[in-house]
């Protein structure tokens, strides 16, 4: 068994009023692949979003409980959230590359973080542009705009420039959803490979990418962690009926 990267303990989350996250508690392991399911507005995507802040952008919500990385509780007040996202780096659902060229895309952030030398940012977007698994690809053409590749592709450039910042876990938001079956198996192979580096939480509607991706699998309802196991394990023999009801295809 890894090493827990993440630990959260007792956690909640409120948009005004309204609870969309009720008291989850659940530890995530170090280079895996934790594939978060359940219905729509079941609290995956916000309970991911917990993970690096981002629902902090959004105004009138509160917090309580903990969230652990590395033995750090990410809502203490000293917790430099700039830092907390280099280190917890996010793929969105659509992919939003900069209306820049792929080079600028993925220098862009070791860019932010004070990096001048041109040797070294070359470095960092090929080593990036390799690990996303697109450097063949656009290698002769990091000059053109990132918008100008497909959807897929425009993905992986996400990717690789979540990647050059130098992550330690990445958390992907219905990845592969806009994308079509070639493009997605390239994402889903991408994942297998990236996990040997990084910690990688997906939240995915797909089931059958959920037990194709992932090592663990937690099961949400209602704004519960239902359950969490092994992802063979959740797809053979769920401990729990609404799992058993959501994966065979009872309702979702």
């Amino acid at each position: 068994m890894k090493e827990n990267k993440v630990n959260v303990k007792n956690l909640s989350f409120f948009y005004g009023s309204n609870q969309a996250l009720k008291d989850i508690n659940v530890v995530i392991p170090e280079n895996q692949v934790t594939a978060f399911i359940g219905p729509s507005g079941c609290g995956k995507s916000t309970f991911l979003r917990t993970l690096n802040r981002m629902n902090d952008l959004i105004d009138n919500t509160r917090v309580e409980g903990m969230v652990m990385i590395d033995d750090v509780n990410i809502y203490d007040k000293n917790v430099d959230v700039v830092n907390l996202r280099k280190k917890v780096g996010m793929i969105f659902q659509k992919s939003n590359p900069f209306a820049k060229s792929i080079y600028d895309n993925i220098a862009y952030g070791p860019k932010i973080n004070g990096m001048r030398d041109k040797n070294e940012l070359d470095e960092i977007v090929e080593i990036s542009l390799k690990q996303a698994a697109i450097w063949e690809e656009v290698k002769d053409r990091l000059n053109m705009s990132a918008l100008s590749l497909s959807g897929g592709q425009q993905q992986r450039i996400c990717i690789a420039r979540t990647l050059a910042v130098n992550p330690e876990i990445i958390l992907m938001d219905e990845p592969a959803s806009a994308l079509d079956p070639i493009s997605t198996a390239k994402i889903e192979e991408l994942i297998h490979e990236l996990k040997k580096v990084y910690t990688i939480i997906i939240v995915t509607h797909n089931m059958q990418q959920a037990a194709r991706t992932s090592d663990f699998t937690a099961f949400f309802y209602l704004g519960e962690l239902v359950e969490m196991d092994r992802t063979k394990t959740i797809f053979t023999n769920p401990g729990n009926k609404h799992t058993e009801d959501y994966i065979s295809g009872r309702f979702g």
